[in-house]
C-alpha cells in the first residue's frame, strides 16, 4: 500500500499560521505578480480541475518527468502518468525499472531535460516568488533551466505574503512534514540541502504555475 499524507502528517509540529487559505483578493494580488515575474498561471478550484488541466496542457508525443510531489499525489498526476490513457514517454516508469544505481543515477540527471517537467513548491510569495528546497535536487534542479517546460502544481495554502514569510514556511511548515514523509518512506531524516528562489522567468510560455484553491501538499 502506497503511503498516504495521513500517515505522517499528525507527528510534524509546524507554523499553521503560514498554511492557510488566503482571501481572493490575496489570490488575486499573488497571479498579478506571479505573471508580472513571467509565469503563466492558471487558477483553478479543485484538484480535479487541476488534473485536467495539466493532462490538457502537455501535448502528446514529449517525455514526461516529476519530481516527488505530495501535491501531484493528492490530484493523481503520478498514477496517470504511470497508468493512463496518454501518448507521453514517461520517464519515471522507465528510471525506476533500471536495477543497476548508477544506471539509474544517470538516468535521473537525463531526465532533468525532460520536455515537461512537473513538481510543486514549497511556499509562494505574494510579491511573485517561488520557494523550493531539495536534499538531492532531483526536484528543484528542472525548474531554472534543465527542463524544456515546466509545471508546477500548488494549493492555494502556500501562499504567503512575502519572499521573508515563504523562507519561514520552507522552514517551518514545509521541512517538518517532508522530514517526517521521509522518516516513514525511507527511515531517514531528511534536510534543506539545496535550495531554490525563482525569482523571475525570462522564457515567455515556458513555466505554468497551475494554483488550486484548496489545502494541498506541504
Amino acid at each position: 500500500m502506497s503511503q498516504q499524507k495521513s500517515d505522517y502528517v499528525d507527528d510534524a509540529d509546524i507554523d499553521a499560521d503560514l498554511d492557510q487559505l488566503p482571501d481572493d483578493e490575496t489570490v488575486e494580488a499573488t497571479v498579478e505578480n506571479l505573471e508580472a515575474s513571467g509565469f503563466d498561471v492558471v487558477v483553478v478550484d479543485t484538484a480535479d480541475e487541476a488534473l485536467e488541466t495539466v493532462q490538457s496542457h502537455i501535448p502528446a508525443g514529449v517525455s514526461v518527468m516529476n519530481g516527488h510531489s505530495t501535491t501531484l499525489e493528492e490530484i493523481g498526476f503520478d498514477d496517470y502518468l504511470s497508468e493512463g490513457d496518454h501518448d507521453w514517454e514517461s520517464l519515471p516508469d522507465q528510471i525506476w525499472g533500471i536495477d543497476d544505481d548508477a544506471e539509474r543515477q544517470a538516468a535521473r540527471r537525463d531526465s532533468q531535460t525532460a520536455d515537461y517537467f512537473l513538481g510543486g513548491i514549497n511556499a509562494i510569495a505574494q510579491t511573485g516568488e517561488l520557494v523550493a528546497a531539495d536534499l538531492s535536487g532531483s526536484r528543484i534542479g528542472a525548474y531554472p533551466f534543465a527542463a524544456s517546460n515546466v509545471v508546477i502544481v500548488s494549493g492555494i495554502n502556500k501562499i504567503v505574503p512575502t519572499l521573508d514569510d515563504a523562507l519561514d514556511r520552507l522552514e517551518s511548515v514545509a521541512y517538518p512534514l517532508e522530514n517526517e514523509r521521509a522518516k516513514e518512506a525511507y527511515g531517514v531524516e531528511s534536510m534543506i540541502a539545496k535550495q531554490l528562489i525563482f525569482r523571475q522567468e525570462v522564457e515567455e510560455g515556458r513555466t505554468t504555475v497551475v494554483l488550486i484553491r484548496e489545502q494541498l501538499g506541504y
